[in-house]
């Protein structure tokens, strides 16, 4: 499997910190030194279902592929205005295409599952060009009054191609029971035989406890999959981590003893954005002709489950 093509959309609103602090007790220096975040983006008039469709638009016309010529499509979504019909059936009706299409919510570490099932589809002959779309809000899931989790976010949405090829090396994904620490939920309509008592609550974060199941498996994913390969973190050009707090991932770097410029970042300026951050950091890497034919390249990512996924990859598109 090989990525021939990328693209990202986000929205245009930005909302600095200093904005956050009009109504919140909070600060620039209080979000920036506890997570690294600047500003985000987050959707106002826009709606996410278009800013998916804008995002598979860009990565389709890189990958010199008709939409007709698609024969999957793989989104990954938490959470959006639809329950259903699922937003890649959405995505295929505003591409007009006519292929399957099916929703996975692996939460933060949406990409990787998503990459990891398109691998398994192109191995087994069952498809041969598949489209990856990666579109979330979280900042629908926080409540606005808490500080210590509606600083964290942003929206948008971020897209890859893939088609059979040389390029993927390896995979690593996991997941275990442990909703307590990271979980948002909803009350769902009425209905006169259920008993007991439905709530709605905001997306709740344990924050510390989040922090070490991150870094744990993050490293623990890297490790294995630099070992199947038989290569060292040296070996490895750029890291691309789930852009959840740049204490995690400066956290990560250091225990891999990297320098800084092999993980890349912009959660400085779009927050978390749960499994859209990685193929949208990666569309700027590769647009910005900082990604190199023949790259190594690892995506890792965790997230609310507890899921986590690791991938290793040659960069196959050619400037």
């Amino acid at each position: 499997m090989k990525i021939i093509g990328t693209g990202s959309a986000t929205p245009k609103l930005s909302v600095t910190n200093e904005m956050l602090s009009t109504f919140l007790d909070t600060s620039d220096e209080w979000i920036r030194t506890r997570t690294g975040i600047q500003e985000r983006r987050i959707i106002s008039d826009e709606n996410l279902k278009d800013l998916a469709i804008q995002a598979a638009k860009n990565a389709l016309g890189e990958s010199g592929l008709d939409a007709s010529e698609l024969d999957y499509i793989i989104c990954s979504n938490v959470v959006n205005h639809y329950v259903t019909p699922a937003l890649s059936c959405l995505i295929q009706g505003g591409l007009d295409a006519t292929c399957p299409s099916v929703d996975l919510n692996a939460a933060c570490t949406g990409f990787v599952y998503a990459m990891d099932m398109a691998d398994a589809y192109i191995q087994s002959g069952k498809a041969r060009n598949i489209l990856i779309v990666c579109a979330e809000e979280p900042t629908r899931m926080s409540s606005w009054k808490d500080r210590n989790t509606c600083v964290l976010f942003g929206d948008g949405a971020g897209a890859v191609v893939v088609t059979p090829g040389e390029d993927f090396r390896a995979s690593y994904i996991t997941a275990f029971c442990k909703p307590e620490v990271l979980y948002y939920q909803r009350k769902l309509e009425n209905c006169p035989y259920v008993k007991y008592e439905q709530k709605d609550v905001p997306l709740y974060m344990n924050g510390k406890e989040v922090f070490k199941l991150a870094v744990n498996a993050s490293l623990e994913g890297i490790n294995a999959i630099l070992k199947k390969a038989g290569i060292s973190p040296d070996d490895v050009n750029h890291y691309f981590l789930h852009q959840a707090n740049m204490r995690i991932l400066e956290t990560i770097r250091h225990q891999l003893h990297q320098p800084g410029e092999k993980f890349p970042h912009n959660i400085e300026r779009y927050g978390n954005t749960s499994s859209a951050s990685i193929p949208i950091l990666l569309d700027e890497m590769h647009k910005s002709r900082r990604l190199k034919y023949g790259d190594v390249v690892i995506f890792s990512a965790f997230g609310a489950g507890f899921t986590a996924g690791t991938m290793l990859m040659n960069w196959s598109i050619k400037d």
